[in-house]
Parts: C-alpha cells; structure tokens; sequence
C-alpha cells in the first residue's frame, strides 16, 4: 500500500561511465530502472555524465583559481546540491570504480568543508545510493568504497543503498544489449535478472523513503553536530555532558 507522497523531491544521477555522449552506456541503461521507478512517483530526476563535462582534477571548490583553465564544477555542483538524492552510477574496471567516479568524489569532497545555516556540513539531510555494472566481480566493492566515501562528507545512506548487475567474467555482452557478435538478446541482455530488479527497486524506494523523511523534518536537528556551535566554544560542552 502506497503510504507516501515523493512529489516534492528531487534526484540526480551521475554516470561515471567512461563512454562520451551519445556512445551506449551500459551504466545508464541499468539507471533507467531506477529512474522509471522516480518518474512513476513524480520525482524530479535529472542525469549527468560526468565525462561529456570539463571537470578539472583537485579538491578545491573551483580549480580555476588554482592553475586550471576551464572547471565546469561549481555549475555541476549546483544541479548535484539541488538535489535531496543523488546515485552514482560507475562500471567496473580492474575490480575499481572508474576513474571518472574517483574524481566525482574527490570534487565532492572538496565542498564537504562548507556548512549549512545551521552551521552543519553541507551534505546533511542529503541522500545517497549507487548503482554498478561490469563484466568482472567488484559490485559491493566498489559500492562499499563510494557509500562510505558518500557518508563521510554527510550524505545519509539508507539500508540496501546499492544495485548492481554484472555478467560473465571477461569480454562479452553488457548490461541492456540486445545483440552481441551477430546474435540477438531477447530480453536484452539482464533486464529479467529479478535479483538486480529486485535491489534496483529496493534501493530507490529505500532513498525516496529516507529523502522525504528527512525533508519533512527539515534535516537532522543541530545539537551536537554543528560545526558553527563547536567553533564557537561549545566543544566544551560536547566534551563534558554533565555540565550541561
């Protein structure tokens, strides 16, 4: 029984695929099960691939201050922050993230030192997930490395955060074909994987429920955690509770 209204929420995913725009990723077709799902409750979703955009490489909020020509960043940072959920999607290479999701998360740490009007780090009340796709093993590897790092600057990681699909080990077809050397794919190749459909599904609603949650209570409440209060001299009574 439906018991939630996501209408008031927005998602952004961001393809950490190698592949320039418009070359097939196969990232991006597992994304559209996730995304069909927001789109049938009214979410807002936008996507980026990260790689059609000149992203410098660093941990400065903008890298034209520091040696770099062109930095499209802090304008992919606005659509990133707008949005109360953001997965990131990534193949696997040599049992890795891609570089491309490297450098997403290093650009996002790169804002985690701002702060919020409760003078909490700016990331707080925000909602995060991924979504992996390879022919190698390394889903929940790399999902592990990309949920802490995504918790570490202040998203909220809700339970079963991550999906995945990956097929035979080696070269071979991906996630979505629907041909491979010669011969058709019906159903393309994966998509009937109820195991991938299943925790696909799971973590969308997984992130809907704990974004909306969040939202309607205005973020996690300050005490204890703000960055603005402890700087200001109240680290003493963090440190000494019974003074309070």
């Amino acid at each position: 029984m439906k018991n939630k209204n996501f209408n008031n929420l927005k998602a952004v995913f961001v393809n950490c695929t190698l592949k320039k725009s418009p070359e097939k990723s196969h990232t991006d077709n597992l994304f559209q099960v996730s995304k069909s799902i927001m789109e049938k409750e009214n979410v807002t979703v936008e996507e980026i691939r990260l790689v059609d955009h000149e992203v410098a490489t660093g941990v400065q909020p903008d890298m034209k201050e520091h040696g770099w020509e062109k930095d499209e960043w802090p304008e992919l940072f606005e659509k990133i922050f707008s949005a109360d959920i953001l997965i990131v999607g990534t193949p696997i290479w040599l049992g890795e993230r891609s570089s491309i999701a490297s450098k997403l998360i290093e650009r996002l740490y790169a804002m985690s030192g701002m702060t919020n009007d409760k003078g909490q780090y700016l990331f707080y009340g925000k909602v995060g997930g991924t979504i992996i796709t390879g022919n190698e093993d390394g889903i929940k590897h790399c999902a592990m490395g990309i949920l802490y790092a995504l918790q570490h600057i202040g998203y909220s990681i809700p339970p079963q955060a991550d999906a995945g699909w990956i097929g035979e080990v080696g070269p071979g077809a991906s996630y979505g074909d629907t041909e491979w050397k010669g011969k058709k794919l019906s159903p393309p190749l994966g998509t009937d994987s109820d195991f991938t459909n299943r925790n696909t599904t799971f973590m969308t609603y997984n992130l809907l429920h704990l974004a909306s949650t969040l939202k309607e209570q205005g973020g996690y409440p300050s005490y204890g955690n703000s960055r603005k209060d402890w700087d200001d001299g109240s680290r003493w009574e963090f440190e000494n509770p019974e003074y309070r």
